[in-house]
């Protein structure tokens, strides 16, 4: 009897210590599969993680390892696997915070959700500098940018050629996503453009005359013109008095525009004889295209331009950046004079 109750009782106790062992081994278990997911991970060392289009989990995981993204590149190559990551890598921009776990951030890369990025520009004189600014805000280069923003048979769809698409960015602030390809960034810029040009401004447009297209490069020279804004509307008046009369806009602007040399502050009687449709001392009408991207000021000043009889205008001799504006052409010489004048004073030679 002694001998049975004491081999009942050491199995008894080897039952307990087996069942401890295993409660441990499951503790500790569970303990490793909850540190793997949700343990924090991420470093402060990079706020974003930036996936090309086409790329491959390895690519991604080679670059979290090369910027040290998280502390454990293991335990996140493990959850990367278990949770099937691997096969479903999106492009994107994505915003990372200190202390995610891997569960966090893997559900976010494979989900897609990224953090837009904020757009914003205006006063960009040329298509060139405009690809070059977009191109370091979002994914595609500045030359897959200018290469569509330069391609005839794709812009023919829109309305727009080489020449005047630059029309159709208004300057503003956008929310875009970073991997936006060149196409989707024209569509929401022709979305933007298409809500903009209302019923309304397109019958003050036809008003005048004018087509949106037409309107808008006006206003880059009435932009190029006039350094205040509440000007606008009385240069806008002035140069469709010019045009409804036939005469050469002779806008300055268009000349150093022509002569692609943004130093001149003096514009000389050289420089009015270069040939090219831009220059609007030796072309009636307006220009092929805009000068600068105009602003949305311009474009209103041109629709709701100030009724007016002047057909000249001549920079003050104070230099306010205001105008002094005339009706004929006597009165534009004598203020003409008084500014060459004012220059020649400060040694202003071009």
């Amino acid at each position: 009897m002694t001998k049975k109750k004491a081999s009942g009782s050491t199995l008894k106790k080897f039952i307990v210590v087996m069942v401890i062992i295993l409660i441990i081994a499951l503790g500790f278990t569970g303990l490793n599969y909850y540190l793997k997911y949700f343990g924090p991970n991420v470093t402060g060392n990079k706020e974003y993680l930036y996936i090309r289009t086409g790329a491959t989990f390895n690519d991604v995981f080679d670059t979290i390892k090369k910027d040290g993204m998280v502390k454990d590149n293991a335990t996140f190559y493990w959850s990367a696997q278990n949770m099937n990551y691997v096969t479903r890598v999106k492009p994107g921009r994505y915003r990372l915070h200190e202390g995610m776990s891997n569960r966090k951030l893997i559900n976010m890369l494979a989900s897609g959700t990224q953090e837009p990025v904020t757009l914003s520009f205006h006063n960009l004189r040329l298509k060139e500098q405009f690809a070059g600014f977009v191109s370091k805000k979002i994914e595609p280069d500045s030359i897959a940018i200018l290469q569509l923003l330069d391609s005839t048979s794709y812009l023919q769809q829109y309305g727009f050629t080489p020449d005047n698409v630059y029309t159709m960015f208004l300057p503003n602030t956008y929310q875009i996503y970073w991997n936006t390809s060149p196409e989707k960034f024209f569509k929401r810029m022709y979305a933007n453009y298409e809500k903009f040009w209302t019923p309304e401004r397109k019958a003050k447009a036809a008003a005048i005359d004018l087509s949106p297209i037409q309107v808008s490069i006006l206003a880059s020279i009435v932009d190029g013109e006039a350094l205040h804004d509440d000007e606008m509307p009385t240069i806008a008046g002035l140069y469709l008095n010019r045009l409804k009369k036939g005469m050469k806009l002779e806008s300055d602007p268009t000349v150093i525009f022509a002569e692609n040399d943004f130093t001149i502050h003096r514009v000389l009687k050289k420089y009015l004889s270069i040939n090219s449709p831009y220059n609007t001392y030796l072309h009636t009408g307006l220009p092929p295209g805009p000068i600068m991207m105009p602003s949305v000021n311009a474009v209103n000043a041109v629709l709701n331009y100030q009724k007016n009889d002047y057909i000249y205008m001549c920079a003050k001799e104070d230099f306010s950046g205001y105008h002094n504006f005339a009706t004929n052409a006597a009165d534009h010489e004598i203020n003409a004079h008084k500014y060459q004048q004012a220059l020649n004073e400060r040694n202003i030679k071009r």
